[in-house]
């Protein structure tokens, strides 16, 4: 535990220490962290009442959790060890240890990992049993993603269609892309589909490369399908599919390749003669401009008299597209020079965000209405539009698009209450569970094994059958469900399921404020926005206390490593070694001082702080740099280039304007708390 006499010193120091931050070191704090949100939830259903059914072979319900990460007895550790051997694939070793194991609290995870990894081998009548024996569970479905995966590889078209209608997630991108391989296979048309699915050339994989291929052979996708995927291939830096659109097209593949990885190469070898090869040295101006747009537009340029109208404006498209992600003053320019051009949802997208930065609405009018439909129905961008609309006084189109929203809990969502005259409230909390409710909710095998998993720190397991067993569950028996989550000090399963509701609704569930008697004291001596510092953490760690990121951020706050010395060093924790992050009043005050730092160099933008806490101080301070007026916030924040962190920064902001109504018990502005984003001359941190 973190000694209570050096806290005591640590906080009184404190108000001092902003001005220290000077010296602070670039590594990024906590936020390179992993979001616990699982994206593994299904979609509950509308059936009245739920109570669980033990599916055929069902197990039996396991005890309570012990503490996170002690296992209960041996078994437990040879279960890890099974777990690891399926991870590598090793059927020897796995089905050595599963006969170890022939009482385990978990016997379908036990026959689970015997089987997977040697599923390529295994007879159809050991996959049909194992299904029949855990029919209704989680690791059934899984199992039956498996298996598709495998009769798609093997192309056995029958057993597939036999079982897709079986699979009850089917959120698999390679399943859909076997999928349409399946109906292509019989002669059905599945263009516009294939179309629709071929949109992210870095994930596509065997399924769907041979989609790719397939469709293309058989007539169903266009020359113009191929131009585009190429240039898709070469805007997320995806070499494979680069290559195959390439020879699709009738061009080197090699020369393909080249364009996306070694760019300038590819560029000196010339322009070439076919529309294909011109497409080709397009991808490589385009992967040029990601390292230097100067470079880009010189060789453009150069080029520019043997290209095509529309050629010459899809290059202009690709250099614009890097020049916006730089925050580049040409990007604007860039992008008129494009005009004409196809563009993929991401090029619409920061055509968008450079038109805000502009000011330009007719603009952002414009790109947004001819983005696809399901791109132009996120919350995003309905937004924007009707700003847009607004700034032309359309105002009764712009109120419908702001009231489709208004009802989200979530940045836009807040942001769109504001423009229709209301702020952000806490609404009326529901009638609380009673013990029965929780009695039987607790009861449902699903979540035992969840309780299981969290404690053996499977948080992904534990995550799939939690939601697993959520399924076709009303509001109440949601609510009743996030009362018995923090009846087990699972927090970012109950805010996630009590996300859930509509209209029975309990915000101490989705904002709780955990370990107060720490957070209050800590954030009062350093003068800090406790609400703010309450909406990080529920973005950073969902209050998983002894959360470690994949690049070693810890805790509750997400501290690195090298933060957590420094900002140790500053507070006065003179005998601080690596492992007191993991004591949570340790990992409070280094982070909520260093969340202070930040935003004293931040000039009180808790904008700017967190994108500095995120994404770390320079880049921060590069982002600012980029201003020559004050920006409104929403603006800025929508133009942040890393994608995680503008998604984190819009995420906190919301948060903390919900704890703010809480805490404070009466109506918040989001916009207030994001304010303008004005230029700043000196640095936010070296």
């Amino acid at each position: 535990m973190f000694p209570s006499k050096l806290l005591t010193g640590a906080l009184l120091a404190a108000a001092s220490v902003a001005a220290l931050a000077a010296q602070a070191p670039q590594a990024a704090p906590g936020a390179a962290a992993q979001s616990p949100q699982s994206a593994l939830a299904p979609a509950a259903s509308a059936a009245a009442s739920f109570v669980p059914q033990a599916p055929e072979g069902a197990e039996p319900a396991v005890p309570g959790p012990t503490p996170p990460g002690i296992s209960q007895n041996a078994e437990d550790d040879t279960f890890m060890l099974l777990r690891e051997a399926a991870r590598q694939d090793d059927a020897a070793r796995a089905n050595a240890i599963a006969s170890r194991l022939p009482s385990y609290a978990i016997p379908s995870y036990v026959d689970y990992y015997r089987l997977k990894p040697r599923l390529r081998d295994a007879g159809e009548d050991e996959v049909r049993a194992f299904l029949k024996r855990w029919n209704g569970s989680a690791i059934a479905d899984r199992l039956r993603n498996d298996w598709l995966l495998e009769l798609g590889r093997r192309r056995d078209w029958a057993n597939f269609d036999r079982e897709l209608p079986l699979f009850v997630r089917n959120d698999d991108y390679q399943v859909k892309c076997y999928a349409l391989l399946s109906r292509l296979a019989k002669g059905e048309k599945i263009g516009k589909e294939a179309r629709a699915l071929l949109v992210n050339p870095s994930g596509y994989g065997e399924a769907c490369n041979a989609l790719l291929v397939a469709a293309a052979q058989a007539g169903q996708l266009t020359q113009e399908d191929l131009k585009a995927q190429l240039r898709l291939a070469g805007e997320t830096n995806s070499t494979g599919p680069a290559r195959r659109a390439a020879s699709l097209l009738g061009a080197s593949d090699t020369r393909a390749a080249q364009a996306v990885d070694l760019p300038a190469l590819a560029m000196a070898r010339g322009i070439g003669k076919t529309a294909a090869e011109h497409e080709i040295y397009l991808v490589a101006v385009g992967r040029m401009a990601r390292t230097s747009i100067k470079l880009a537009t010189v060789a453009l340029k150069k080029n520019a008299h043997k290209l095509s109208a529309e050629e010459r404006a899809v290059g202009w498209a690709n250099i614009a597209l890097a020049a916006s992600i730089a925050l580049s003053p040409d990007a604007w320019e860039d992008w008129k020079l494009a005009a004409g051009a196809p563009l993929s949802q991401d090029q619409m997208a920061w055509k968008t965000r450079i038109a805000l930065r502009q000011g330009d609405w007719k603009t952002v009018k414009a790109t947004i209405e001819a983005m696809p439909s399901a791109q132009r129905d996120d919350p995003t961008w309905v937004y924007w539009l009707g700003r847009a609309l607004q700034a032309q006084d359309r105002r009764t189109e712009a109120r419908r698009l702001f009231e489709q929203i208004a009802e989200q809990n979530s940045f836009y969502g807040q942001l769109a209450m504001e423009e229709l005259g209301q702020l952000v409230t806490i609404p009326p909390a529901a009638k609380a569970p009673s013990a029965a409710e929780v009695a039987q909710v607790a009861a449902n095998p699903d979540l035992q094994r969840a309780l299981k998993f969290f404690a053996l720190r499977l948080r992904f397991e534990g995550t799939r059958e939690w939601n697993w067993g959520l399924r076709g569950y009303t509001e109440r028996q949601l609510l009743a469900t996030a009362e018995f989550a923090r009846q087990n000090n699972i927090l970012d399963r109950m805010i996630n399921t009590s996300e859930r509701t509509r209209t029975e609704l309990d915000y101490t569930q989705r904002f709780p404020a955990p370990h107060d008697e720490l957070m209050q004291p800590t954030a009062q001596a350093l003068g800090l926005d406790r609400a703010w510092a309450y909406g990080l953490i529920r973005q950073e760690s969902r209050f998983i206390v002894d959360a470690r990121s994949g690049v070693g951020a810890a805790g509750l706050m997400q501290v690195m490593p090298s933060t957590a010395k420094w900002v140790a060093s500053k507070v006065g924790i003179g005998d601080y070694v690596h492992d007191m992050i993991s004591d949570l009043r340790t990992n409070i005050t280094l982070g909520a001082n260093y969340m202070n730092m930040v935003l004293a160099n931040a000039d009180g933008s808790q904008v700017l702080a967190t994108a500095a806490y995120n994404a770390g101080p320079s880049r921060a301070r590069a982002w600012r740099s980029t201003l020559s007026a004050p920006m409104e916030g929403a603006i800025f924040i929508e133009t942040i280039p890393f994608p995680e962190t503008r998604a984190y920064v819009r995420n906190v902001m919301a948060n903390a304007t919900n704890y703010a109504a809480m805490f404070e018990k009466r109506p918040q502005s989001l916009k207030a708390r994001i304010g303008t984003i004005a230029p700043r001359g000196a640095s936010i941190l070296p």
